[in-house]
Parts: C-alpha cells; sequence; structure tokens
C-alpha cells in the first residue's frame, strides 16, 4: 500500500474510523490492510460483500504504515478528503435545517478532529474552516473524528468573514462566543438559521470576524479560574442550539 499509495490519498485507522467509512461511504475506500488474526466479522463482511482489495499482513508490517496504538487491527487507504463549497452548504441547509460552526484559528487537528464527532453526533450541523490559519481535515484529524466525517459537511472558504457576509444575506444569524461580557448562554434563545464562530484559546475570534457578529455569547464557568478548550466549549453549545432548535 505504501510504494502504490495513489496521490493525496489518506490513511485512515482505528476499527470505528474504518468502519464508519465502510458503511457511510464505501467508494472512497480503494485498498485495506489487516493484521493476521483480525477477527471483526462485521467489518469483513462489509469488505468482501463491497469486493474491496484488501490483504492480511503482521501486525510489524502494520505499524510501518502507520506507528500508533490506536490501529486496531486495521488500515484502509482512502480517496482526498472533499470539502463542500459554501453554496452547497447553504443548499443542504435548504434540505437539513443545518446550523454551521464556523472556527476561527483552530489550529489543532486533536480538537478539529473531535469538533467534527461532536457535530456528527448531535447532527443537524456543518462546519466551516478557513484556508489560512487553520487545521486541515488530515489524517489526524480524521483518526480522532472516529468516522464523524461521513455524516458532517465540512467547508473550507478563504475568507470567514466574507462567508458570514453571505450567508447573512441568505438569511442567517451570526453569533459568536466570546469570553467575557457576553450574553449568557443559560439565557439566551438563538435565532434559527444560525452561524456560530468559535475562536481559537488564547486568540479568540479575530476583530475582523467579530465586526460580523450580531451576537456575542459567552459560558458562564462558576468554578475553577480555567477555561474550555474549544472542543469542549463546542460540545456544550452544539448541545444547547440542538435542544433550543428541537424545541422551537
Amino acid at each position: 500500500m505504501t510504494r502504490n499509495r495513489e496521490n493525496n490519498a489518506m490513511l485512515l485507522f482505528g476499527r470505528n474510523s474504518v468502519l464508519e467509512r465502510l458503511k457511510a461511504n464505501p467508494k472512497t475506500v480503494k485498498n485495506i490492510l489487516v493484521q493476521e488474526g483480525f477477527n471483526d466479522t462485521v467489518i469483513m463482511d462489509i469488505i468482501r460483500s463491497r469486493k474491496i482489495p484488501f490483504k492480511h499482513v503482521s501486525e510489524k508490517e502494520l505499524l510501518k504504515l502507520k506507528h500508533t496504538e490506536r490501529l486496531h487491527g486495521i488500515v484502509a487507504e482512502v480517496g482526498e478528503f472533499k470539502y463542500l463549497s459554501f453554496d452547497q452548504l447553504q443548499d443542504k441547509f435548504n434540505e437539513k435545517r443545518l446550523s454551521f460552526i464556523l472556527l476561527d484559528g483552530v489550529t489543532d487537528p486533536q480538537n478539529l478532529g473531535a469538533i467534527i464527532r461532536i457535530t456528527a453526533c448531535f447532527g443537524g450541523f456543518a462546519v466551516v474552516i478557513p484556508e489560512r490559519d487553520s487545521c486541515e481535515v488530515n489524517e489526524t484529524v480524521l483518526n480522532i473524528a472516529s468516522g464523524g466525517e461521513n455524516y458532517v459537511p465540512v467547508c473550507r472558504v478563504n475568507n470567514l468573514s466574507n462567508a458570514l457576509i453571505h450567508a447573512k444575506k441568505s438569511g442567517y444569524w451570526i453569533a459568536g462566543t466570546v469570553v467575557e461580557a457576553g450574553d449568557d448562554l443559560n439565557k439566551i434563545s438563538f435565532p434559527f438559521p444560525l452561524c456560530l464562530v468559535l475562536g481559537s484559546e488564547g486568540k479568540g475570534i479575530h476583530h475582523g470576524v467579530q465586526k460580523q457578529l450580531e451576537l456575542r455569547v459567552t459560558l458562564p464557568m462558576r468554578g475553577a479560574a480555567l477555561s474550555f478548550n474549544v472542543a469542549m466549549a463546542s460540545a456544550i453549545f452544539c448541545y444547547e442550539i440542538t435542544r433550543q432548535k428541537n424545541s422551537a
């Protein structure tokens, strides 16, 4: 697989990541290596029924391909990750009432992967990332997402501010998270359709993006003087957005 790996192909590893890809998007799977003794009948049945090329290899050979403890005995080569355009996201909103989570300056693939997984679990969300000063969807992101990328549209835009301006013209409300002086999340009613901007730890939301915010929301913390990282914060905000949307 390594010598003949296609240009821009990505490695997907771990049972959940591979299983969800096989279930949701099997056409993107090029070939698979499974460790000798791998006995997950669900995965192997799908591989055989879809006629996906696979090969049994030793644990040593598998670790040469991807040295991590999270292999779970399986590695899949998949096609390059496909982003949607912002226009395509809005078309999906018309079908599914999606709320958009825009990430401003989130550069850690662990956080991006976790956010994709979180939004997949709640459902009804899309993720928007900028081309600059941001992590792209790479192999680490896919591993942390654990298959969530199959269920959440991800868009990569040249400029977040321009995307928000475009969204406003289409009827979206723009909210952003701030550490202080925003409306209390426990007391606010979100307007829909909604774009929520999450900034990076330390820097927060860039000034140019803040200009587009119509609503600033603060997550109250009455415990230790610490802070949630962006992935933890996204889970709390996504829960509240989902709760309010479902009760509307």
